[in-house]
């Protein structure tokens, strides 16, 4: 039997809460989606306490009742995951007060479509709901006043309690800001590391973002005077790398990967995004062409122990929708567009997941 939604729950509703023995499915015990990809299903149980007795059992039985009322050959064990009330997603330490979770997205090296996921990220997460701003932190080379088509614009001030603070550019369901807004687009920036980091601290605390569920960061390539003045500046949820499949960008966001992830910066990184994974040509969109090698980024965040959170192919409607200022994800039926759409809600997914489970990501104080 193909495993849906409704047969899920159906078989869910034959197990009982052994403290009340009513079923998990009408005591609301389901926490979030259920997640089906072919026979894979994932789904998460919600626990009055931490410490509950019955968890394990619990989770056991659920397991037991999808493979017995749906078919043996459901991947279910292991993907069933434990929450508790008394630890709801928390809020990293932040300068930000208002905004919920902090997403860095970063690459060892540049040209591997790094600002193409971040900008589809975001916007696909407000396609899902959410409440979504956008810092183009690449100081060196800011693209999104363009891949947004808002390159023209220029963002006011308004007073806020009291303080002059810029408003972002909203477009897409997006906030947006970047240092390309203040600059002359046709003069390359040719700044200090602490000229560059101070104009990003003021991006981030001169702004009134207002309430955010994600902040999504678009970082510089490679590791840098950049990266740690935002793990100093900010408590970051957490990092996405992006890397295409070959040799060269693998080496280089293992670097990356290393760097969030050591003793001195200490940030959880949610996951990795192979980018241009294949060359699908529009008249042909059942072929997949591998020009830059087959699944090195999958064989990386295996090696890594990081979850694949997608692997996007190298579309040419990806490259004209950030040229032309209409990012493929503002899409409604395109292959691309669903491709950032399940990225953006397996982010959401590790986030949960990593705000139940571990503590809130504090400022970094890096000590030379």
């Amino acid at each position: 039997m193909t495993p849906t939604k409704e047969n899920v729950l159906d078989a869910l509703s034959h197990v009982r809460y052994p403290g009340t023995g009513k079923d998990i499915v009408s005591s609301g015990m389901i926490y979030g989606d259920i997640t089906i990809e072919g026979n894979k299903v994932s789904l998460s149980l919600l626990f009055e306490k931490p410490n509950d007795p019955f968890v394990k059992s619990v989770v056991k039985a659920a397991e037991t009742a999808i493979l017995t009322y749906i078919g043996e050959d459901i991947e279910i064990k292991g993907n069933i995951t434990p929450f508790h009330k008394e630890a709801p997603p928390t809020k990293p330490a932040s300068i930000l007060p208002n905004v919920k979770n902090i997403i860095a997205v970063f690459s060892g090296k540049g040209g591997v479509g790094k600002s193409t996921v971040s900008s589809n990220l975001a916007i696909s997460l407000a396609k899902l709901g959410y409440k979504v701003g956008l810092l183009d932190a690449d100081i060196h080379g800011p693209s999104m006043p363009k891949m947004f088509g808002v390159e023209n614009e220029r963002p006011y001030m308004e007073d806020v309690d009291g303080k002059e603070m810029i408003v972002p550019i909203e477009k897409y369901g997006v906030k947006l800001l970047s240092i390309g807004f203040f600059v002359d687009p046709e003069n390359a920036l040719v700044w200090r590391g602490a000229m560059a980091s101070n104009a990003l601290k003021q991006l981030i605390t001169d702004a009134n973002w207002g309430e955010l569920d994600f902040f999504v960061m678009d970082l510089p390539p490679g590791t840098g005077d950049i990266h740690l003045t935002l793990v100093q500046t900010m408590g970051i949820t957490g990092a996405v790398a992006v890397t295409t499949p070959q040799d060269v960008a693998l080496a280089d966001a293992r670097k990356g990967v290393n760097m969030f992830t050591g003793d001195k910066v200490n940030v959880p990184v949610l996951g990795l995004v192979e980018n241009m994974a294949w060359f699908t040509p529009a008249e042909l969109p059942e072929n997949k062409y591998y020009i830059f090698g087959k699944e090195g980024g999958k064989r990386l965040a295996e090696e890594l122990g990081l979850p694949l959170l997608g692997q996007i192919p190298l579309v040419q409607s990806i490259r004209e929708g950030g040229d032309e200022g209409r990012p493929v994800a503002f899409s409604s039926d395109s292959i691309t567009s669903a491709a950032f759409l399940q990225l953006a809600e397996k982010v959401v997914e590790r986030v949960n997941l990593r705000n139940a489970t571990m503590d809130p990501t504090h400022r970094v104080e890096i000590k030379h």
